[in-house]
């Protein structure tokens, strides 16, 4: 059990059957009732966010998650393909399901897929990806400079990051996958 003491950013926690993360939490003494715990919580089901207060001392049930390591297959239909590395099951999950992170995924790639009950919930990438540049701007205008601004390049997979002037169409870059930001070339 967790109680609100034990309330971290990050911590999951299982509220009115659902499974949450609480995003952001602070503890408010009031005057002359009891402390209370005033969160911002993100539910893994449906993706919104709630804010709730909570008695203070308030006890609430670990959820049932599961984090499995799996691989990208392919995309179909609007489905992406993953399949458990132990099994060899396929799991298909929708775009919906995905968000931002789709525009990431490269076949083969290795990924954490959060599992509540049986159901995908959540995917992690990997914190750093190499992918190719299928589209920018040629270098070398002028007032290109090494120290300012940069250009927009459009990645292998489709995700639009932005890059220094002296990247081209296929160099291979690595970019970080939770800020979408270019880190360098890969030689």
């Amino acid at each position: 059990m967790i109680s609100t003491s034990d309330f971290r950013k990050g911590l999951k926690l299982e509220f009115k059957g659902d499974p949450y993360e609480i995003i952001d939490f602070q503890h408010v003494k009031m005057g002359r009732g009891g402390a209370v715990v005033k969160t911002k919580m993100k539910n893994f089901k449906t993706g919104s966010v709630v804010e709730e207060t909570i008695r203070s001392g308030e006890k609430f049930p670990t959820p049932a998650l599961e984090e499995k390591k799996m691989q990208y297959l392919y995309m179909q239909d609007g489905l992406y393909y993953f399949m458990d590395q132990e099994t060899y099951e396929q799991v298909p999950l929708n775009s919906d399901q995905l968000g931002n992170t789709k525009l990431f995924l490269k076949e083969n790639i290795e990924v954490k897929i959060l599992t509540y009950k049986g159901s995908p919930l959540d995917i992690e990438l990997p914190t750093f990806i190499e992918l190719v540049i299928a589209k920018t701007d040629p270098a070398g205008f002028k007032g290109d400079t090494a120290s300012g601004g940069g250009k927009p390049a459009t990645l292998e997979t489709g995700a639009v990051i932005r890059v220094p002037f002296h990247i081209n169409e296929g160099d291979t870059v690595k970019v970080d996958t939770r800020t979408s930001e270019y880190i360098e070339r890969v030689k």
